[in-house]
């Protein structure tokens, strides 16, 4: 691994700012759509796969009125889903001159190469959550099975890009992605996280220049709310709380090259109310509401340095995750977006 830390030539009297202009990289908000906002920091540094039982109830009844000879019952099948775990590995290799070298342009190598590393391991990660390492086999969640994937439809204009689309009607496109998941997970009626991701590049757009006509939105705010003000603020009146979160790795990864954005909602609130209730099996315990998740032996990679020949050292780094994984797939939204 080069440490280019070169010498220098400097014209006198001169001044130097101590302070570095940094390669910049984008925050990818793509474990938000994640349950919990981070992967589960459980499984082991060896462990192959990741499973989760599941159990499935059909109940058979008779009603008549007089005793049934034959009566009815109830089937409750066991079963288990999977996922793989993929070990993720980096180096950092230096010497005392590296050290002594990077020293004199005012910087710690080994606090440099540790950001570094963990850097490329935090990026691998999100590859990992979106796409996953063998996408053919369901894994990330751009390819997970069983997600609702959708086109931009026309707007009644007839206009179907980003660019072009009405602002108010593309307020209620994802609003009506909001109902149609919310109905797929029995949802409605109880308040719930929705996570938006995609690329700057279109979910900006409804951040800031798509202002919402006062024709198309009779509320405080109209003629100046976006459409992403819009959608947070008809979704909160039903308690819901909207996150707009950004990942340009997903340009172009739609259907037919559009840019594909994400709607998921992480986790899920186990319908229930007072006195009689429908959805009684669901009181079993123990049971977990995620719809969205990603396992981890560490939360950041661990670091095993090792001497070398010459003077030098080697630090390795390695942590061991799934990719991202839908398991309640009914809860995430695919949508193609042409820009």
């Amino acid at each position: 691994m080069a440490n280019l830390a070169s010498s220098w030539t400097m014209l006198h009297p001169s001044f130097t700012e101590p302070d570095f202009i940094l390669q910049y990289n984008q925050y990818s908000g793509a474990f938000r759509t994640l349950a919990g906002g981070a992967p589960k920091v459980k499984i082991g540094s060896e462990d192959k796969a990741v499973y989760i039982k599941r159990l499935d109830v059909t109940t058979s009844m008779i009603t008549n009125q007089a005793s049934g000879n034959q009566l009815q019952s109830a089937s409750v099948v066991p079963s288990y889903i999977q996922c793989p775990t993929y070990l993720n590995q980096s180096r950092a290799e230096y010497n005392h001159h590296d050290t002594a070298m990077m020293a004199e342009w005012g910087v710690s190598i080994v606090e440099a190469q540790r950001l570094a590393n963990r850097q490329g391991h935090f990026q691998l990660l999100r590859n990992m959550l979106l796409y996953g390492n063998i996408p053919g086999n369901g894994e990330g969640l751009a390819y997970a099975n069983g997600a609702t994937s959708v086109n931009l439809p026309p707007d009644s204009f007839g206009n179907t890009t980003v660019l072009t689309y009405d602002n108010g009607q593309m307020g209620q496109f994802f609003l009506q992605q909001f109902l149609n998941a919310k109905t797929r997970t029995m949802q409605l009626g109880m308040p719930a996280r929705f996570v938006i991701l995609g690329p700057q590049r279109t979910l900006g757009q409804f951040e800031y220049p798509n202002i919402v006509q006062l024709t198309s939105y009779q509320r405080p705010g109209a003629g100046t709310t976006t459409t992403a003000g819009m959608v947070k603020d008809v979704a909160g009146l039903n308690g819901d709380v909207v996150e707009w979160t950004y990942d340009d790795t997903l340009i172009a990864q739609g259907s037919g090259g559009a840019d594909l954005v994400i709607i998921a909602m992480p986790e899920l609130k186990k319908p229930d109310g007072p006195g009689i209730n429908t959805n009684e099996f669901a009181r079993l315990q123990p049971s977990m509401n995620d719809c969205t998740l990603m396992y981890s032996d560490l939360a950041a990679p661990l670091e095993i340095p090792t001497p070398l020949p010459a003077g030098a050292i080697d630090v390795l780094f390695e942590m061991r995750a799934t990719p991202g994984w839908a398991p309640r797939p009914e809860a995430l939204t695919l949508v193609s977006m042409a820009y």
